[in-house]
């Protein structure tokens, strides 16, 4: 009888896969990542030009980011749960292909309307393929190695807010919002061609079932986990949704500054998603632990240093760097304490951020509509990081409270 180390998916190719495929391979679930972190981020940047477009003020227009993010959080337990018995490349490659679609629906986009229900529908892929990609590189990784091979799948997210947002947001200011998701609908069918071609064979696992995968949702610690990242990571979206104004209107920088700082975001990332990878390795929950005390300052760093211009560069480097440890634990920790329902377990961590995603930016616009101003959602950050470490305290005590009752009846019987 062979067995499946914790954290481990049984249904994933074991054969060994050559140095040079293996590279290409990461490479191109990367780029995927890379697909998905340009279009959702890419938004933001341009969010005042999209309003202009559809003709909605900027905080109702901030609604698509939600719009998107509920994507996420609907389509991630839908496409695992159907999808757990299908082949990962051939799962993989029709994500990426509606992600291009959908995309080039957002970018013909006529109304406000069409262009709401077009994020929605293209949030739906983006949890289901961090899953599954995450699952994939993780069995296709050296022993020992599978927190860096699960970073790696993340650093796709993160490149793109250094290279691929700021370029999106660059040319949808010069040639129109609509250009921008175009790019990403060209990137997205890149990283179709890229898997098709060089990820392996990955079967499904024909024992998967819909109930046995929906048992996820009985897992205490799992549901704690998907808490944590829904509450905790919502103060980063409630800054960054609103950073186009905030550095404009509050900082008094040009239109042209904007792009500089979503590269800051997007290289607080990758620097985040590096280190993530290392401190997974020391100790997973309290990476989180410490994700979230950081985050918590840097939040009140941010309010601080808004109306200074470029002296906020620095905060929103560090919001995105100790947000990165908090998605990357989140991930792994979900793939330890998932049981069966691996394929679900991974998605869904996409789903908890995306709902950070959502939650964050309607707080956000809501003390934005209140009259509070653009520096307000750091604020709303600060305390969301809060409610996201008592979330993580619970968690611990749950688990402490678990393994004494399960040990109670072991120590009775020893003294029988």
């Amino acid at each position: 009888m062979t067995t499946t180390a914790p954290g481990a998916s049984a249904d994933l190719p074991t054969a060994p896969v050559r140095t040079s495929h293996l590279t290409l391979a990461m490479l191109a679930l990367a780029l995927g990542g890379f697909a998905i972190g340009t279009t959702e981020f890419v938004t933001m940047g341009l969010l005042p030009q999209i309003a202009e477009g559809v003709g909605v003020s900027i905080p109702q227009a901030g609604h698509v980011i939600s719009a998107y993010a509920l994507g996420v959080v609907v389509g991630a337990p839908l496409i695992a749960v159907f999808g757990a018995k299908l082949p990962r490349r051939a799962l993989l490659v029709g994500l990426m292909t509606a992600y291009a679609a959908f995309n080039l629906l957002s970018a013909a986009a006529g109304s406000y309307g069409v262009l709401f229900v077009a994020r929605f529908l293209d949030g739906l892929p983006h949890g289901a393929y961090f899953g599954v990609a995450s699952l994939v590189a993780a069995d296709l990784a050296p022993p020992g190695r599978k927190g860096r091979a699960v970073a790696s799948v993340m650093l796709g997210l993160s490149v793109a807010n250094v290279v691929g947002v700021p370029a999106a947001t660059w040319l949808g200011q010069v040639a129109g919002w609509r250009t921008a998701y175009v790019f990403t609908a060209g990137i997205a069918a890149a990283t179709v061609l890229m898997v098709a071609l060089f990820v392996p064979s990955c079967p499904g696992n024909p024992a998967a079932t819909g109930r046995r995968e929906l048992q996820f949702f009985r897992n205490g610690q799992a549901m704690l986990t998907l808490l944590a990242g829904a509450v905790g990571f919502g103060g980063l979206f409630a800054v960054y949704s609103y950073i186009a104004p905030t550095v404009t209107e509050v900082g008094g920088l040009p239109e042209s500054a904007v792009p500089v700082f979503t590269a800051a975001f997007g290289l607080g990332m990758v620097a985040g998603t590096w280190l993530a990878g290392r401190l997974a390795e020391w100790s997973v929950f309290r990476s989180l632990i410490l994700s979230g005390v950081a985050s918590f300052f840097v939040m009140l760093l941010v309010w601080a240093l808004a109306p200074l211009g470029w002296l906020l560069m620095p905060a929103i480097f560090l919001v995105t760097a100790v947000g990165s440890v908090l998605v990357v634990n989140l991930q792994l920790r979900l793939m330890t304490v998932s049981g069966d329902a691996q394929t679900l377990g991974a998605a869904m961590n996409h789903a908890s951020l995306n709902l950070a995603n959502a939650l964050g930016a309607w707080l956000g616009g809501l003390v934005i509509a209140a009259g509070y101003g653009y520096q307000a959602p750091a604020l709303v950050g600060a305390a969301l990081s809060v409610l996201g470490i008592g979330v993580l305290f619970w968690s611990a005590a749950v688990h402490r409270r678990t393994a004494a009752a399960e040990s109670q009846p072991t120590s009775s019987g020893s003294r029988s």
